[in-house]
This record gives C-alpha cells, structure tokens and sequence, in this order.
C-alpha cells in the first residue's frame, strides 16, 4: 500500500494570465474526476474561486489547492494567481509542484501576466503543458496564439525540452478539450489528465531519508490552530511525532505534530501518516512560517529559504482620526490595526510593514497598487476603520546612484486612439518597446516608470472611451529618469460639518465633479468633489435654502442636481494628492485633508510660522 501510495502522485500548477480562463478549466476538470462527481454540486460555477473578493472581481488572488483522482493516481491541482501583484504566491507555489498546465486565450494569445508566471515556472525548469482556451469564441485564432505562445518561450529562455511542450484545445467554459482545434470532436476533459499523466513527472522522493517539508503557505483552523501546507520532499509525517522547527535565521526547535492532512477534492482530510512527495497540511506548530523547514529531529537539515521580488509600492496606514471616527467600524484602536498587519504578514511573505515614526502609523510597502488595494478592502470588510496614504513607489540606491522600478505596459487599443495612448504614456516616461497592428487593433509595449502608472487608470479610460485595455509586469529597477509630469488636480472641500443637501450641491455643481449627492454626511476637511482647476476650493454643501414668502413662476424647474461621480477604494487611492488621506471604514470610503481646518492648511503651508 505504502509504494502504490508514493508512484501513483502527481503534482501540478495551473497559471495563465487575468481572465484567459483558467479557474473555469480548474473547475471542469473537478467536476469531470472520478471522485469528485459525487461530493460537488455540479452546477456551481467558479469553485476555486471561493473567496467573495476574487468572485467579484473575476481574478485569483489567493493559492488553493484541491486534489482529485484519475485511475489510481492522486493528482495534486494547485490554483495560482494570474496577476503580478500577487507573484508572492506564484514564486512558492512553484516549490510545490512538478509541472504546470499554461492556459492561453485563443483570441488574446500569451499575456504580459503570463510572461510573469511562466518565468517563474521555467526558472524552476518545470515542464509546461500548453492549453490553448476558449477556442469557442467567435473570433478565436488558436495556431496564431500557439504561435506566440512559442515565441514566448524562446523569448523568456525556455530549455529545447521546455519549448517541445504538448498542446491540447480546450473550452472550459463547455468542459471540453481534444488534441486538435476541432469543438464538435470533443466530449469531456480526459485529454488534459491523459497528458498530465503522460508529460508531468511523479515526484522525486524517498521515504525512507530524514524527513524534510518546506512550509509554503499558512492558514488557520478554529479548532486546529495554525496549519502549514508545502510538499514533503522525504521522508515520513506521522501524528504526533516530534519534530524540528527550522526556521528563518537557522534557530532549530522541537515541536510535536498534532494532526497530519492531505488533500481530497477540494477539502484536507485528517490521515495518520503522508509519505514523501505529497501535499501535506500540518498543525501543532503555533510558531511557523512561510518557507521554514520541518525537519528530522535526529537529523535537522534546512532546505533552501524561498526568496520574494522586493516590493515595489508603499503607503502609510494609520488609525483613523476624522470626526466619523468609530461610528461604522468594529475595529478602531491602533493595537486593532497592528495586530491585523502583523497577522498579513504571516501569510503574505511579498508584504513589509515598518513603524517609522509614530505607533499609530505604519509604512507598508508591497509588489502593487492592488496588492495594497486588497489588503486594505479585506480590512474593511473585517470591520477594520483606518485611513491610508497616496501610494508611493520605493525609490532605491544602488552603487551611489538612485534606481527605480520600472514595469513593461502591455496596451491594446483600437487604432484610432494611439496617438493619444503614445502621449500619454511619454508624458509618464514611457519608453516604447514595440508596437504593431493587426484587425483594427493597436498593440503597443512601453517600458514605463512604476511612478508614471500611479493614477494612470482612470486617464486611460477616459482617453481611450473605456475600449483600451492595459496590463503590466515588473521588470527590473533602472536609473532614475527625471522628472513625471503629474497631472494635477483640484478638490471641492467642505467647509463646515453637517449633512449635503440639494441646494448646496446645486451651488457647488458647476465648480466641478461632485463625489456626493444629498444627506450624505460630511465634515469639515472632507472632499467632496474634484475642482475642474487645478486648485482647491472651499465649499458649503450644508447650506439650506432660505424660505420666503415670494415665489416666481419656473422656481425649481430648471434646476437639476448631477449624478454624483462614485469613488471606489481603488479609485479614491488613485485620486488622493500629497496632502490628501482616505479614509476607510466598512460601510464607506471617503477622501480627506490630512490637515482638516483651513487655517491649519495655510499655517502648513507657510512652513508653520
């Protein structure tokens, strides 16, 4: 039993690039196992997607894992996240696995994302199977987007064994796959576990050498305490064994297991002993970290730490101090937000937090404006208050010169707004890299400041009608370039607390874009719109109508209040100044001075005199 056990394994990365499908085909692929027929409800869409975030914005963000069985053999399903911002995942995920399944749109073909996690794969010189997905769409060119795929391969340094990967044609949205384009010759997805079986590698192992695991994720058990998941290169796990905790700075501790999982379907089943080569779960050792080793006792031997991409972003969270301070969170205090950052930073090793000056402020730096923009959204959802920062981007030095990071822009626009997408992007230091044309479209790669992209979505929006799409990946830090050409902006400020209301909104309407409609309350220091000059304004949207005792013949007929411009977390964080906070609480976002008063502006801005 202990031999068939270790053979019959598989384990397996699923990457791709933001919405080229790849949770859809995680899912089929569930639904379609032996044994996961009758444990899952296979109506249910997205089942990888579990975490409310990642259903509402259509993107994995968090690692999962889920394990089926095809035959006699366990293979190991790990869902990865597509976006950049999140390559902390991607990067020890690829410590796990033996291979990895690369999903690419038949329309869009590889993606700058895709570039991000198929260089990690093949740096750790996995080999890839190629799904070429969606081959059901109306304007789907799978050889041009296999095509690519190889030219994506030669371009990031892919081995000739690498390059000579299989490629199946799938649309998982139907649930089908074949060894050809060809839809109506497709039944199910056997072809993908055929491959797997075929192409992936069962793990190197030995069960009978010290035992070695390396803990690439952390969670938590209302009942079991802190878990740890990672692969067990060798050896044995058993419950209740005693082992040796190594973690980061070499400091060996023994600590005794008290429960051993592996993975079924999509859940961790309790089991007495796991064997090398398998994901495994553990629990019991209250102090453990993201890539710390479990070792033999008798025989302690480290494996390689995981290294993380710096990161590239920085903010400042603090408690919140404006005048709604408590009235919609649960959690408020400064002990309440250091206690959440300190908890992050068990399970997101890509996040550094610093306190650098007051205990009420933390500077948190991570690899992107979403990457923060999550953090801070799964904060509020939690019934955390705070209030943040503009996001700034970390300047470095190296060899006495400063260097910043700078990021490839991936743009895809219809023709006619190029032009306007090639200023924009000069304006911000874009230097571009390639551009070509094909079907009325424009693709256009610029080499760009991560600085120069900080607010950039909106503009870009707008500039292109909302028909431009852009993606970007880091590339590497350069020497500083000089000076970004910021576009400024100005903002409507409320002068006086109270309630808006109608007629102080129509007042101030034709000074700019409102952010707020009627009874909305607002304090004084909030911003409540954008001036359409590049300066700030001090408004009164409190201010009532005076009653009299005359009445003319149109009163009220002409007059009409605008729809107010909504201001989403990322948004807001886009928007904000040097001067300028928002603030976070579970029921609202709203953008701030961090000098609330006037007279404390003005003082500020005379140097304090």
């Amino acid at each position: 039993m202990r031999a068939f056990y270790i053979m019959k394994l598989r384990n397996i990365a699923i990457i791709a690039h933001v919405d080229h499908g790849k949770t859809t085909l995680v899912d089929a692929l569930l639904k379609q196992s032996e044994d996961f027929k009758r444990k899952a409800d296979e109506t249910q869409d997205l089942i990888m997607d579990s975490n409310e975030l990642e259903r509402e914005r259509g993107i994995t963000i968090f690692s999962k894992n889920a394990a089926v069985r095809y035959h006699d053999t366990k293979i190991n399903i790990i869902d990865t996240p597509g976006h950049a911002d999140f390559g902390g995942e991607v990067e020890r995920i690829m410590r796990m696995v033996d291979g990895v399944l690369l999903v690419v749109d038949a329309k869009e073909g590889p993606m700058p994302q895709t570039k991000f996690v198929l260089r990690k794969a093949i740096q750790a010189g996995h080999p890839a199977i190629v799904v070429i997905n969606k081959i059901d769409k109306p304007d789907a060119r799978a050889a041009w987007a296999l095509e690519r795929t190889y030219d994506l391969f030669i371009e990031l340094g892919a081995t000739d064994e690498q390059i000579e990967f299989p490629v199946i044609y799938a649309s998982g949205a139907q649930g089908k796959a074949g060894l050809t384009d060809d839809l109506s010759a497709m039944n199910d997805v056997q072809v993908v576990f055929d491959t797997i079986m075929k192409n992936i590698p069962s793990p190197v192992m030995d069960a009978s050498a010290p035992l070695q695991m390396l803990t690439v994720n952390l969670t938590n058990d209302n009942y079991k305490g802190k878990i740890a998941v990672g692969r067990l290169y060798s050896g044995t796990l058993k419950k209740g064994m005693t082992v040796a905790h190594i973690n980061r700075k070499g400091e060996i501790k023994k600590e005794q297991i008290t429960a051993v999982m592996v993975f079924d379907g999509l859940g961790r089943v309790d089991v007495d002993e796991a064997y090398a080569g398998d994901i495994v779960a553990i629990a019991g050792i209250p102090s453990v970290s993201i890539g710390e080793t479990i070792a033999d006792p008798a025989n302690p031997q480290a494996l390689p730490v995981i290294t993380i991409d710096e990161p590239t972003i920085k903010m400042t969270f603090g408690v919140n101090t404006s005048p709604f301070t408590g009235k919609e969170g649960q959690y408020t205090t400064s002990r309440n937000v250091k206690e959440r950052l300190e908890h992050e930073l068990e399970t997101d090793v890509a996040l550094v937090v610093t306190t650098p000056e007051s205990s009420d402020r933390w500077e948190v730096a991570g690899r992107g404006e979403l990457h923060l923009a999550i953090l801070i959204e799964k904060m509020r959802r939690e019934g955390y208050e705070l209030e943040v920062s503009k996001p700034e981007v970390i300047i470095r030095e190296e060899q006495g010169r400063k260097v910043e990071p700078v990021e490839l822009v991936s743009i895809e626009v219809p023709e006619q707004f190029s032009g306007a997408v090639i200023e924009m992007l000069g304006k911000r230091l874009g230097q571009m890299k390639d551009m070509r044309v094909d079907r009325g479209m424009a693709f256009m790669d610029f080499a760009t400041p991560t600085r120069g992209l900080i607010g950039m979505r909106n503009e870009f929006l707008t500039g292109t009608k909302g028909l431009g799409i852009y993606n970007s990946i880091f590339l590497g830090y350069e020497p500083l370039r000089g000076e970004c050409e910021a576009q400024a902006h100005g903002s409507l400020i409320s002068s006086e607390a109270g309630v808006s209301n109608s007629h102080g909104l129509m007042n101030v309407q034709g000074r700019g874009q409102l952010f707020i409609g009627p009874a909305v309350p607002v304090y004084e220091g909030m911003v409540v719109g954008e001036n359409a000059k590049a300066e700030d304004i001090i408004v009164n949207i409190c201010k009532t109508k005076e009653l009299t005792n005359f009445r003319t013949k149109d009163v009220g007929v002409k007059e009409q209040l605008d729809v107010p411009r909504e201001m989403g977390l990322e948004d807001a964080l886009e928007y904000i100044g040097d001067d300028e906070l928002v603030e976070v609480t579970p029921k609202s976002i709203r953008i701030r001075k961090k000098l609330l008063t006037d007279n404390d502006r003005k003082r500020a801005k005379r140097g304090g005199k």
